[in-house]
C-alpha cells in the first residue's frame, strides 16, 4: 500500500510566449521538483507523435517518461491517448469554462492525477497553461497552486509574430497575427481571472518582474505557494544555470542545458509596427491596465 502524501501540483496558467517555460525551467531546478512541461499536450505529441523529450530523446525511449507510464497506467498505449484526447474535446474548452459539469470530467482529471503522482516527486510542475484544464482539475477536488503568469500583451503579440524553427526538425512554429494574439490574450487571462472565484488557488507572476529580480521574484512566489524558502545555487543575480529537463512539450527553451542570461526581450518597443500596437492596445485595455502594463515599456 502506498502512502505517499499526494503530490503537489503546481500549474502554470497564461497565453504562451509569457515566460511560462522559462519560470516552469527555473521552478524545476528546486529540489524535490520536476517540471513535466505542458502535459496537455503529451497525449498527442509525446504519445501518438513520438517527439522529442526535453531531454532530447524521443518520447517513447525515454527512461524517465517510460517509468510514469509504467507506474500510472501500466504503459503507454495509442488508446489511453485516445482515449483522453477524445475526454479533452467534450470537455476541456475555455468556451466552456464558465459551465464545465461533464459526467466524465472525473476519469478526465483522474489521468492527470495519476500521471502526477507517478511523476515520483514531491512537487510536480504542469505548464499546460489553458485555464479549461485548470478548471477541471480544480472542480474534480484535486488540490492545484494555479500561478498565473502574465507579459505585455505588445510584447506577446510581437513574439508570435516573429518566424521560430522547432529544433527538432527545423518547421516553423505557428504564427499569429496581432490582433488574434490580442483576443487570445485577453480571452485567456480573462479566464485565468475566473478561477479564484471557483475556488482555485491563485498567485500572478508579471514575466517583466521575473526579469528584473529573478531570485526575489522566486522567493516571493514561492512564499505565496506555501513552500519553503530554498536556496537558489542555480541563479547568479540575472544569470541561470540550468540542467537537463523531461518536459513533454513546450517553447524550444524546455532543450536548453547550461547558461541562459535572464534578460528581458523588449524588441516589441521598436518592432511592433504603430497599427499593429494600436490594435492590441484596443483589444485588450481592460486587462492591460490591471496589470501595468499602461506605459510604452512597463
Amino acid at each position: 500500500m502506498n502512502d505517499r502524501a499526494p503530490t503537489q501540483v503546481i500549474y502554470l496558467g497564461g497565453l504562451g510566449r509569457s515566460g511560462t517555460t522559462l519560470l516552469e525551467r527555473l521552478l524545476g531546478e528546486l529540489p524535490g521538483v520536476v517540471a513535466l512541461g505542458e502535459v496537455v499536450h503529451l497525449w498527442e505529441r509525446g504519445i501518438l507523435a513520438e517527439e522529442l523529450c526535453g531531454c532530447g530523446v524521443a518520447f517513447p525511449s525515454c527512461s524517465f517518461w517510460r517509468q510514469v507510464g509504467e507506474r500510472a497506467f501500466g504503459g503507454w498505449t495509442r488508446g489511453l491517448a485516445e482515449r483522453v484526447l477524445a475526454l479533452r474535446q467534450r470537455i476541456d474548452r475555455t468556451r466552456r469554462i464558465a459551465r464545465i459539469d461533464h459526467p466524465d470530467l472525473a476519469e478526465y482529471a483522474r489521468a492527470y492525477r495519476r500521471l502526477y503522482d507517478a511523476a515520483g516527486a514531491p512537487v510536480v510542475i504542469d505548464s499546460s497553461k489553458h485555464a479549461s484544464l485548470a478548471w477541471c482539475l480544480v472542480a474534480s477536488g484535486m488540490d492545484v497552486r494555479v500561478v498565473h503568469v502574465v507579459r505585455d500583451p505588445r510584447a506577446v503579440a510581437h513574439s508570435w509574430a516573429r518566424t521560430v524553427r522547432r529544433p527538432e526538425d527545423g518547421r516553423p512554429m505557428t504564427r499569429w497575427s496581432p490582433a488574434r494574439t490580442a483576443i487570445h490574450w485577453s480571452a485567456q487571462n480573462a479566464a485565468l481571472e475566473m478561477l479564484p472565484g471557483r475556488g482555485a488557488r491563485v498567485t500572478r507572476v508579471r514575466y517583466e518582474d521575473l526579469l528584473a529580480a529573478p531570485g526575489a521574484t522566486l522567493t516571493s512566489l514561492l512564499a505565496r505557494l506555501g513552500m519553503p524558502a530554498p536556496e537558489l545555487p542555480f541563479l547568479e543575480g540575472r544569470t541561470a544555470w540550468l540542467g537537463p529537463s523531461h518536459t513533454a512539450s513546450g517553447n524550444p527553451m524546455r532543450f536548453h542545458v547550461g547558461r541562459v542570461e535572464l534578460r528581458r526581450d523588449d524588441a516589441w518597443v521598436s518592432g511592433l509596427p504603430g497599427g499593429d500596437r494600436r490594435v492590441v492596445n484596443a483589444l485588450t485595455w481592460p486587462l492591460r491596465g490591471r496589470y501595468g502594463y499602461s506605459g510604452v515599456a512597463a
